[in-house]
C-alpha cells in the first residue's frame, strides 16, 4: 500500500468495498439467510498492527478459559483483513476493530458509518461500542469496536469485558435454542405429567426421559444417554412456602448437597455426587434468570469415592407468585469429550423453565393432551 502526506491512497476495489459496506449498514431490513459458521468464533476484521496491539485484551475478553476441568476457551479469536469483510459477512460473529481515527481501512470504514452524533459521542469518550444484530444474515452480531486510540480502547475493552462477552454470548445461546428447541421431537407427554403434577414445564428433548419423580420429595431428574460415556443430568428441586433470605451461597450449597448425596447415586449405591471440595468451589454470581433474580453456581462435581465427576450449572430462585424456591441444576458426565458445549446445551434447557401461569391457555391444553392419549 503506497502512501503519501500520510494519506493513504486506496485502490478502486477499496473504494468500492467501502462504500458498498456503508450502504448496507444502512439499507432497510430485507428477509436474510441463516448465519453461518463455527458457532464460537469471532472473526476481528482490523488492520493487522492495530489488532496485534489490541490482541491481549480481546484474548482476555472473548478467548477467557473455562474449566471443565479441561480448559476451553469460551470463543476463539481469529483476525482478517478488511477485504475478506464482503466474503465473511454470512458468519455468525463479527468485531470491527479500529480507533476512529487511523488511517486504517477498517477505521475509514467505521467512521463512513457513524453519524454526527454519534461519532460526537466517540470522540467525547461516551461510546465504544456499537452492536448491529442481523445486519447481513439472520442471528448475526456484527460489534464495532472503537475509541479515540488504541489506549483508550484497551482501557474500554478491559473495563467493559463481561458486558463485550455477555453480547456473543447471549446470542449464541438464542441461536442454540433454536436449534435444540422443536415441537416436532419434544416429548410433550412427560411435560405434560411435570405440568399437571408440579405446575411447572420444561423443554424436554426426544433423548432425555423422566429418571426419577418425587412429588412427596418435590424432585425431579431428567436424564440422556445413562451408562453411556457422554451423560446429561438435569433436576429441578422446590421447596414450598420459602423464605427468599434462603437465596445466598451457603444456603443453596447445602440444598444442592442433599439433593444429588440422596438421589445421584451410583447403581449399586456405594457411592453418590457431591460437590468438589477445594481448591474447585463453585463461583456463585447474581444473575437476570427469565426477568428473576437468581444465583447462578458453576463449579466441579465428583462421585464420593472419586470415581469420576464433570462440570455442572445451577440456578437457584424465589418465584414470588408460588411462593417457591427452585433449584434448577444441569450436570456433564462425559470424561472423554470437551464438555463447553454441552454445558451450554443444559443451560439453554434450564432457560426453558416456566410456571403454569406463564403458559398460554393453548399451551397448557396442548400438553395436558399429550398425558391423556
Amino acid at each position: 500500500m503506497k502512501k503519501q502526506n500520510n494519506t493513504f491512497l486506496l485502490s478502486s476495489t477499496t473504494i468500492s468495498l467501502l462504500i458498498f459496506l456503508a450502504a448496507v449498514f444502512a439499507s432497510c431490513d430485507l428477509p436474510k439467510k441463516q448465519a453461518v459458521g463455527i458457532e464460537d468464533e469471532i472473526l476481528v476484521v482490523a488492520d493487522s498492527a492495530e489488532y496485534y496491539e489490541l490482541e491481549p485484551e480481546l484474548l482476555s475478553t472473548f478467548g477467557k478459559l473455562i474449566y471443565t476441568p479441561q480448559g476451553e476457551p469460551l470463543f476463539s479469536i481469529r483476525r482478517k483483513d478488511f477485504v475478506d469483510l464482503e466474503s465473511i459477512e454470512n458468519r455468525k460473529n463479527i468485531i470491527i476493530l479500529a480507533p476512529v481515527n487511523s488511517e486504517s481501512y477498517p477505521s475509514q470504514f467505521i467512521s463512513s458509518i457513524l453519524d454526527s452524533n454519534v461519532r460526537a459521542l466517540v470522540d467525547s469518550g461516551e461510546e465504544f461500542v456499537f452492536n448491529k444484530y442481523d445486519l447481513w444474515a439472520g442471528n448475526q452480531l456484527v460489534m464495532i469496536l472503537t475509541g479515540r486510540n488504541i489506549e483508550e480502547m484497551k482501557k474500554n475493552i478491559l473495563k467493559e469485558s463481561e458486558n463485550l462477552l455477555y453480547y456473543f454470548q447471549k446470542l449464541s445461546n438464542k441461536r442454540l435454542k433454536r436449534n435444540l428447541y422443536s415441537r416436532k421431537y419434544e416429548k410433550k407427554e412427560i411435560q405434560g405429567k411435570l405440568l399437571k403434577q408440579h405446575g411447572w414445564v420444561m423443554y424436554v428433548q426426544a433423548d432425555f426421559h423422566l429418571a426419577l419423580n418425587k412429588p412427596e420429595e418435590n424432585f425431579v431428574w431428567l436424564r440422556r444417554a445413562p451408562g453411556s460415556d457422554m451423560e446429561r443430568w438435569i433436576f429441578v428441586h422446590w421447596i414450598e412456602n420459602a423464605s427468599p433470605a434462603l437465596l445466598d451461597k451457603d444456603s443453596i450449597k447445602n440444598i444442592r448437597q442433599r439433593i444429588t448425596n440422596e438421589f445421584y447415586r451410583t447403581a449399586d449405591d456405594s457411592a453418590f455426587v457431591e460437590i468438589t471440595p477445594q481448591p474447585y468451589q463453585p463461583i456463585v454470581k447474581e444473575v437476570n434468570f427469565l426477568d428473576r433474580y437468581a444465583l447462578m453456581s458453576q463449579g466441579f462435581w465428583r462421585f464420593s469415592d472419586k470415581s469420576g465427576g464433570g462440570p455442572f450449572i445451577n440456578y437457584t430462585f424465589y418465584d414470588e407468585d408460588t411462593k417457591r424456591l427452585y433449584m434448577l441444576d444441569g450436570s456433564i458426565y462425559a470424561p472423554k469429550y470437551y464438555k463447553k458445549k454441552l454445558i451450554q446445551q443444559v443451560d439453554v434447557m434450564l432457560q426453558s423453565f416456566m410456571t403454569e401461569a406463564e403458559l398460554s391457555e393453548d399451551r397448557k391444553d396442548e400438553l395436558l393432551s399429550a398425558i391423556e392419549d
